[in-house]
């Protein structure tokens, strides 16, 4: 199979940005009692008359121009998404068509936090078996659209934002290896209840705010840190590679407590733990996304580095990826 490698990378963050002091007066909660718990001190929230295609589309003209290839040259657009902008007709086909991207396949995936992983690992093999040759993965979302904001437990952790990647046939190693996971049992820990084939639209799913995100953090803490410590590790194997040969971490930005369990867990003494989580928040599939990103556009990932994605998300699903940069 063809070896294949990250060409390119470009994110969108909004314009606005909400601050823990905004919250502060929102609902019962308290600068301290968030930073303290979550590492968060702002997060971007999407105008009015942004839809996650719309920052998509911004993420994905970026890292069209760093890939140097135009939109024309794109066989696959993958968006990873839990806030669509709408039910159906995909999101990725709103991208396509705002790009002029007119010979690419285009599909959405579902799979929550880890929705970018799923995405590369999906597009990692149509271009590693020869379907196709240049392709666009994005993690984008709105969770503004989704949050609840009468909820001081949750309303304080998301944000808005997407990171995209081209993908394309790659010289050297590119990326190495993947695994994904899933565990459809606790469904019922992070979810959003209505606006399905289950809980259709009704007064009675307004009324009961069933349209808004519902999560059991602790649980969810608990199950996060041993998934992704778990993902990581199976990751590395398939890589053949060890924890020490890792240049940077590009963990999920959930919770900085999270994160930090899961480098105590491996041993990462070398490695270098990326964050943007106190500036964004929570963003679903665009954390692991834009912090990528941001580590490439900064200068921090060097040509050779080793660098593992790891996520976990509602599903329950998670994921690592590890690439030779």
């Amino acid at each position: 199979m063809k070896k294949v490698g990250i060409i390119g990378v470009g994110e969108y963050l909004p314009e606005k940005i909400l601050t823990n002091a905004d919250l502060e007066k929102m609902v019962d909660t308290s600068d301290e009692w968030i930073t303290t718990r979550t590492g968060i001190k702002t997060r971007h929230l999407a105008a009015k008359d942004e839809a996650t295609s719309d920052l998509a589309t911004k993420a994905a003209k970026e890292a069209l121009e760093a890939a140097r290839i135009s939109p024309q040259d794109l066989d696959l657009i993958i968006v990873a998404t839990i806030t669509p902008d709408m039910q159906f007709p995909s999101t990725a086909t709103f991208v396509q068509a705002n790009l002029g991207a007119k010979d690419a396949i285009c599909f959405d995936i579902s799979a929550a936090c880890a929705g970018f992983i799923y995405a590369i690992s999906i597009a990692h093999q149509f271009i590693a078996r020869g379907t196709c040759r240049n392709a666009l993965v994005i993690g984008a979302e709105v969770l503004s659209s989704i949050t609840d904001w009468q909820d001081r437990n949750t309303c304080v952790l998301f944000g808005d934002g997407a990171g995209a990647c081209v993908l394309a046939e790659a010289k050297s190693d590119g990326i190495l290896s993947t695994y994904l996971g899933s565990d459809g049992t606790k469904t019922d820990l992070l979810n959003l209840p209505a606006g399905g084939s289950r809980h259709p639209a009704s007064q009675k799913t307004l009324d009961e705010r069933m349209h808004y995100l519902k999560m059991q953090g602790n649980e969810v803490f608990k199950i996060a840190v041993t998934s992704m410590t778990d993902a990581a590790q199976e990751a590395l194997k398939r890589a053949g590679l060890e924890c020490a040969d890792v240049n940077w971490i590009i963990p999920h930005q959930a919770n900085i407590r999270i994160i930090n369990a899961l480098a105590k867990r491996l041993g990462f003494v070398n490695a270098q733990v990326y964050l943007n989580i106190d500036r964004c928040g929570n963003m679903s599939s665009a954390s692991t996304a834009t912090a990528l990103c941001e580590a490439v556009k900064e200068g921090k990932i060097k040509r050779s580095d080793i660098v593992l994605l790891d996520a976990f998300g509602a599903g329950l699903v998670w994921g690592a990826a590890i690439i030779r940069w």
